[in-house]
């Protein structure tokens, strides 16, 4: 996994490879403003000869910008650098790389009058590219003044940007716009990347995300960190073998538990998810009513008739089947299309407690734990929650805004409450152990914003479970190959009308492509 760093959490490594390790500040900047310089080369083309326009403030990301002016001039670009503050207002290693861009004989332009700003938006205009180095992680309120003046000039030039660490005006920790905010094609951050890069905002604002090194070893950054990003590598290292003598018996059994009247769909894709990620039984329990409509859709799975209400939900009576039937199975899956039945309801919230293997609750399974997911603490076994935003927020009580405006805060949250283990979907999903440990997942397209895809999470979730993964890295791996199969189903048909089943019947092929070493990752 890479580490994932907030704005504290990266000053602390700086002060430390400063402090505790002896690499002077100053050298630390040189090294980060000369990879940006590296990759601004091999990503957008050899400097020499182009119009490259530097905005900095007056902060270390300025500073940063000084050094990446200075390298990319060496290398023959035509450089000119723009202040979004007075020279005399900037200190610090900041100040030193200033001074030795104006020893070189760089043009320094100062856009805090209407003259200057005239003059940055005229240059903005002409460029081939412009680096945006005005507002670092330290950022904490909205740009205002004449940085908010040139946050606002870059995005109406509409030239190529080049943000570094990350785009100016973005929280490094939330993700959120702070105020006016540089929308980049390139993002190179430094060391770590950061949180907010990876949240709907800077997945909006930062484009192409690179990250450069600071010239000292990882592990003097990435000590303490508490978010990481999954790689590919991490979760071909939890996949359970299949060697040559296998059988059905050895990738478990998988209780699904799903399903009401009009709701059949929700049960039939938990159920194709789990049997496409390789479980080797899949029984559905299901509605009595309903059980015929889904045995229809389900042939390589069992299923078993339940009593129900009126409403075609499962009834209270059901619940001591539900429970012996568990206890020869390896896992269970709660929640897809169960309906709002308050007795069904009721039913959730005694299965999520008594059921003695792991389980994976879903959809209405989470409604039923609105006001009592503090009951799931005294579960008997290992519980995985898969909510949407809105779910989410049902659940602990807050606006689906609020949720989005934290996702790691909300994911921790939700997983501190119930002691599960907890994915909080959207773009780069989060998944949240009860400790406080985060995960973010890169696979994934907004392709998959239809109905039904998280029931096949369920599914795979709950299948990994049934072949003995432990709760995090079932939920940890479910999630990042329910996103690759999403991502196969885009290249086939397009990234718009994907349905729920196509993502399910691409996961065999997403499984084979990441054993034979392929994968995402930055």
């Amino acid at each position: 996994m890479i580490p994932v760093a907030t704005a504290a959490e990266m000053r602390r490594a700086d002060r430390l490879a400063t402090e505790r390790h002896g690499v002077p500040s100053l050298v630390l900047m040189e090294n980060a403003g000369r990879a940006a310089a590296d990759v601004v080369e091999r990503v957008t083309g050899r400097a020499g000869g182009r119009r490259v326009v530097v905005v900095a403030g007056k902060g270390q990301n300025g500073g940063d910008g000084f050094v990446v002016a200075r390298h990319l001039a060496g290398r023959g670009a035509r450089v000119s650098v723009w202040l979004a503050t007075r020279a005399d207002e900037i200190g610090g290693d900041a100040a030193t790389n200033l001074a030795a861009l104006r020893r070189g004989g760089l043009p320094v332009s100062e856009a805090v009058a209407d003259s200057g700003a005239t003059g940055l938006h005229g240059a903005l205009e002409g460029a081939d590219l412009v680096v945006d180095a005005l507002l670092g992680t330290g950022v904490r309120g909205p740009a205002t003044g004449s940085v908010a003046g040139a946050i606002e000039a870059i995005n109406a030039a509409g030239r190529p940007v080049c943000s570094l660490d990350l785009p100016s005006g973005l929280s490094a920790d939330h993700g959120e716009l702070l105020g006016p905010t540089v929308r980049a094609t390139l993002t190179v951050t430094f060391g770590l990347p950061k949180v907010g890069l990876f949240l709907p905002a800077g997945l909006a604002h930062a484009g192409r995300v690179e990250v450069v090194d600071l010239g000292v070893p990882r592990a003097w950054i990435e000590d303490g960190v508490a978010s990481a990003l999954l790689e590919a590598d991490d979760v071909r290292a939890w996949l359970p073998s299949r060697p040559v003598d296998a059988h059905k018996g050895r990738f478990g059994h998988l209780l699904v538990v799903a399903g009401s009247l009009g709701k059949t769909g929700a049960a039939v894709l938990a159920c194709r998810g789990a049997l496409r990620v390789g479980t080797g039984l899949v029984t559905c329990a299901t509605a009595a009513s309903q059980q015929p409509v889904v045995a229809s859709h389900l042939v390589e799975g069992m299923t078993e008739a339940l009593p129900e209400t009126t409403s075609g939900s499962l009834s209270s009576k059901a619940g001591e089947r539900i429970v012996n039937w568990a206890r020869r199975m390896e896992a269970v899956a709660l929640g897809p299309g169960l309906g709002l039945d308050p007795e069904t309801l009721g039913l959730v919230r005694e299965l999520g407690v008594i059921v003695e293997c792991p389980m994976v609750l879903d959809a209405d399974a989470l409604t039923a734990l609105v006001g009592s997911l503090g009951a799931l603490r005294d579960a008997r076994g290992r519980r995985l929650l898969t909510p949407h935003p809105g779910e989410a927020a049902r659940l602990l009580e807050r606006s689906i805004a609020q949720v989005q405006a934290d996702r790691l805060e909300s994911a921790r949250r939700l997983a501190g409450e119930s002691g599960a283990v907890v994915a909080l979907k959207g773009a780069y999903t989060v998944v949240a152990s009860p400790g406080g440990e985060t995960v973010l997942n890169p696979t994934g397209n907004p392709g998959m914003a239809t109905g039904g895809t998280g029931d096949v999470l369920t599914g795979v979730a709950g299948g990994l479970l049934a072949q003995g993964l432990s709760a995090e890295a079932a939920l940890r791996a479910a999630v990042y190959l329910h996103g690759a199969a999403g991502d196969l189903a885009a290249a086939a048909r397009g990234g718009a009308g994907l349905l729920a089943g196509d993502l399910a019947e691409q996961l065999p092929l997403a499984l084979a492509h990441l054993r034979a070493g392929g994968g995402s990752s930055i």
